[in-house]
């Protein structure tokens, strides 16, 4: 890499520092390209991104940045998953993690907040925004149809007297 490629690839980083929701840094040492391409792939699907950058690179982009608690994490080979959504990219490190024991999670940050690989697991546990999204729209509708259900119900309920009183007379 020449010094060009080297400033771009750094403000590339220090751009996906200043947008992203959540860092996950991770150790990929032992994994092959296959899986590491099956990893970028899973990341792609759930709305995140997994990049292998250079650790003295990703340190100089870190300065000044909300993330920069994940920069004693980068030492070795190291890979960072982001994502604008903070609960995708910890996902996807930890389901590809379960299946892949050389697949190693260091830590990670979300805004100022660093986060252990505990931290990293249990943010993997919360619902996603869109689940978010569904469970309020679904709240919000929840009362409208009961209501709609119990104004519809006592003439329901009269319609039955009815028929069964006719029926009685008709016997």
């Amino acid at each position: 890499m020449d010094r060009a490629e080297k400033k771009e690839a750094v403000a590339a980083l220090r751009e996906v520092f200043s947008k992203t929701g959540v860092v996950v840094v991770a150790h990929y040492s032992g994994l092959t390209v296959a899986q590491l391409q099956n990893l970028r792939k899973q990341a792609r699907n759930a709305g995140a991104t997994v990049q292998v950058a250079k650790n003295r690179l990703a340190k100089i982009a870190l300065d000044g940045a909300d993330v920069a608690s994940i920069a004693p994490l980068l030492k070795g080979p190291t890979l960072i998953a982001y994502s604008d959504d903070p609960v995708a990219a910890p996902k996807v490190a930890v389901a590809f993690a379960k299946d892949n024991n050389k697949f190693v999670i260091l830590g990670g940050a979300m805004g100022k907040t660093a986060l252990n690989p505990d931290s990293v697991k249990s943010l993997a546990t919360m619902p996603s925004l869109d689940e978010l999204r569904a469970k309020l729209v679904g709240l919000i509708q929840a009362p409208a149809t009961k209501i709609a259900q119990l104004s519809t119900a006592p003439a329901a309920k009269l319609a039955r007297v009815f028929g069964a009183y006719a029926n009685r007379d008709a016997a």
